[in-house]
This record gives structure tokens, sequence and C-alpha cells, in this order.
């Protein structure tokens, strides 16, 4: 890796930190988005109402910077309002042209909610922005910038006429509410006075270089690896269309690029269950490659990897960047939520590894943090 991209990767990085501010229970999600944005491909977030999946978008957009584009579909909404109105003026001489001045197509980040409501003509029109990037509608035709859209759902639709359409969105993300046991993180995060960022966004031309990367990321040691992944989803029954399976290295492509490798590696296999498009297949799906997906690490995106691996070593990278924000450790041993924080971490590492498997680097913080706590 050259040094502009790592430079850019540990601007990835602080920008994830950055987006996830005041969100409870989502740093999944905002690490999938970040993924997603490198990886050229498209999210669904599917969950019920009122479960942070707008804020999510709009933080990561935030922080992205880039023109943004967002829309929430009813049965009656018109083509005009996401793609532009006709251009009257054109329209006098007989041609029909589209005004897409800060709608969807010139957007570089898209959130469209509840985006199976769309009509029949906004989805058609949709599939060729999704897919090929390109606009046409009348005598328009644009080419669009678009490096990532969102689309958010309450639940999967059942019509099959959809299902070409719902293809589209390669990643799959189910939220559901936050669990009991962090109620009062979720109500501290939604008391705080809402804060704009001071920070400058991260710029699309950083996503740009990042996913040039990607698409020069060395995939030929793992493509056995995902070619025995995907026989074994579709083996237990996981429906996998050769669309989804092909573009799917676009995510371990972007996984090792975000790594900070070149040549992508098993460690970089974890992002194969965002791909499986039920919320019942995807544990099915982490099961049954529970041992391609052992090696599972991302130190940018620690919180995907270790949920989507259930790995050993993505756990590890997860608990250190969880130690990394609690430094100081001397301030916050002062604290009482300060101790709490490091207690909790602490029973963490030992609920995770026995002390004969703790790998040796996660040992040394928890050395520390213990001597922290006893002094």
């Amino acid at each position: 890796m050259g040094v502009q991209i790592e430079s850019d990767r540990n601007d990835i990085e602080r920008v994830i930190a950055r987006a996830q501010q005041g969100l409870t229970e989502r740093s999944s999600l905002v690490e999938t988005l970040v993924l997603a944005a490198v990886a050229g491909e498209h999210v669904l977030v599917v969950g019920p109402p009122g479960t942070g999946k707008s804020e999510a978008v709009r933080q990561v957009a935030a922080e992205l910077g880039g023109e943004y584009f967002e829309y929430l579909f009813g049965r009656f909404t018109e083509p005009n309002e996401v793609f532009g109105p006709v251009d009257l003026r054109r329209l006098r001489d007989g041609v029909v042209e589209i005004e897409t001045a800060g709608m969807l197509p010139e957007a570089e980040v898209a959130f469209l909610d509840e985006v199976f409501l769309g009509s029949t003509a906004i989805l058609n029109t949709l599939l060729g922005i999704l897919n090929e990037r390109m606009f046409r509608r009348g005598a328009t035709e644009l080419r669009c910038p678009l490096r990532l859209c969102v689309g958010a759902t309450n639940s999967l639709p059942d019509d099959v006429s959809l299902a070409a359409f719902a293809d589209r969105f390669l990643v799959r993300v189910f939220v559901e509410p936050v669990p009991d046991p962090l109620l009062e993180d979720l109500l501290a995060a939604g008391w705080r006075t809402e804060t704009t960022s001071t920070q400058e966004p991260l710029g699309m031309d950083v996503i740009d270089r990042l996913a040039a990367a990607r698409q020069e990321c060395d995939l030929s040691t793992v493509r056995p690896m995902i070619g025995s992944a995907i026989r074994r989803m579709r083996a237990a029954g996981i429906d996998l269309s050769d669309r989804r399976a092909v573009r799917a290295q676009n995510l371990i492509a972007a996984a090792a690029v975000l790594a900070g490798r070149s040549v992508a590696s098993d460690a970089d296999l974890w992002p194969l269950p965002l791909v499986v498009p039920t919320a019942d297949a995807q544990p099915v799906a982490r099961e049954v490659l529970s041992d391609l997906l052992a090696q599972s690490e991302n130190a940018a995106l620690p919180t995907i990897a270790e949920e989507t691996s259930a790995g050993p070593l993505a756990r590890m990278r997860r608990m250190m960047h969880a130690a990394g924000e609690l430094e100081p450790v001397d301030e916050l041993v002062a604290d009482r939520d300060g101790r709490l924080r490091l207690e909790a971490l602490l029973r963490e590492i030992d609920a995770a590894f026995l002390p004969e498997t703790l790998p040796s680097e996660l040992a040394e913080v928890r050395t520390r943090l213990a001597s922290a706590l006893l002094s």
C-alpha cells in the first residue's frame, strides 16, 4: 500500500469514529456503510421504525461529504420528486428533458427510505442508476456520480416482481431495537443536545482512491475459498444469485484495502454473510462458514468484522479498539463511570478468551487495565 492510501485509511478510521458518536448499537451499521462505499455497492437496511436507520445514514453521509439526497417514498411519490421536474422551456420545443440539479441523479450518497413503496416508473429508472450509474428519462441521459445508495425498509417485500430491484442492493443489514441492557446508553445519547461536527468531511476523492485500490486488489489467493463458501451456502439452502456471488468479491477486496492489504487473505472473507439476502439465512451462513471465517480481522472495521465472522481475531481487534478508546486509563480510574467501563471491558476479555488462548497483544492490554484498577 502506498503512503497516500495509508493516509486515506487513517482518515476513514477517524470518519467512522465520528459517525458513530451519539449512536447506540449502530457501530456495525456505520462500518458497513463505509465498507460498501469503498466497494461501490449499495446497502439495504431492514428493521422496524425508530431503530436509528436514518440517523446512522445521515451521520455517515455528513462525514463522507459530497452531494447528498434523501427521500421518503410513498405510494403516491411522483418521479419528478426523486429525479427532478421536466424542463418546461425545453418542453415548449417538444423535447422532454429533466432538471436534475439537487436531485438523485446528481447525488454521490443517497438514502431512500421505504424504498419498495416507489412506483414501477420510479423503480425501473432506479435500476439503471443503481446498476449502471446511468439516468435515462426522456431525452436526458446522464452519468451519475453515485458512490453509495442506502435503501431502508421495515420488512422485505413478498412481491416477486420486486426481486430484481431488491437484488441491486448487494449488502443486507438487519437491525433490531436497542436491547434492554443498553437502554440507559440509548436514553443518554438521545438526551444530548445535537451538535454539528466541526471536522471537515472526508471528501469523495478519498473514497475514489480507496475504490481504485480495491479494483487493483489481488483476489487470486482467496478465490478458491470464495467459491467453496458459495457452494456451502447454496448447499445449506441459501439462495444466492450469480450476481450476488460475483459482486461479493467487491466487498472482500474493499475489506482487504481497508485493512491495509493489497492481496486479500482469509482474514478478509468476513463480508460474505452480508450478501445473504434474508435475516434467517445470515446466521446459517455464519455457521456453515465458521472455519473459513475463523481468521477474520479488520482494525478499521472491528465491530462488523466480529459480528459477521464471530472469529477470535476479529473479537481481539474489536477489544483492542475499545481499549484504545478508554485512554488515558489514569484519568478514567479516577471517575466512577470510567472504572465501570474498564471493569466491563476486562470482564468481556475474560469471557471471550481462556487464559491459554488469550493473544499476547490483548494480554498486555488486559494487564495494563487491571493494574490501573488496582493502583
